[in-house]
């Protein structure tokens, strides 16, 4: 006799992966709303540059071709959400951009100023992600902060499939 789990015809996985990533529009919608962010907030983004839907500058794909991070703290602007995208103007080497995100494009979600963090996993389709070293974005200007207590609010969710 084998243990075996049947394979779910519902796709928990993709459902609970769409939820997730409502939570980042949610939170960017927020900062649309009110123009700016609150405290100390700010946010790591990270995502898929060759996802489709995902439209930056030429040169930035060339620089990220597989994945990139942004982040969206001082030195932002035209930030729009929609349902299933975000777009934002960044500065990148000093020169303006405008980039254009799915949700489904996004891998990582991070405020480290209280510690919260979405990891979202790839589909087993795609390829490894390379690693990377820093935002691509100019650096915002960050004061230097109090220590924080270690009390994490990392989320990573890994659905991985028995058969």
């Amino acid at each position: 006799m084998t243990d075996q789990t049947p394979e779910s015809l519902i796709p928990y996985d993709e459902i609970v992966q769409d939820a997730l990533r409502a939570v980042v529009g949610r939170v960017l919608g927020e900062v649309e709303q009110t123009g700016g962010l609150p405290g100390e907030h700010h946010f790591y983004i990270t995502f898929r540059t060759r996802m489709p839907g995902v439209s930056i500058p030429k040169h930035l794909l060339e620089r990220f071709p597989e994945e990139m991070t942004i982040v969206i703290q001082h030195r932002f602007w035209d930030l729009k959400v929609e349902e299933d995208n975000f777009t934002v103007g960044l500065s990148f080497g000093g020169v303006p951009s405008t980039l254009h995100v799915p949700f489904a494009a996004v891998t990582q979600f991070h405020d480290p100023a209280v510690e919260f963090a979405l990891t979202f996993q790839a589909n087993a389709e795609e390829m490894p992600l390379e690693e990377h070293e820093e935002a691509g974005n100019d650096a915002p200007e960050v004061a230097a902060a109090e220590p924080k207590e270690d009390g994490s609010n990392v989320v990573s969710v890994d659905f991985t499939r028995k058969k």
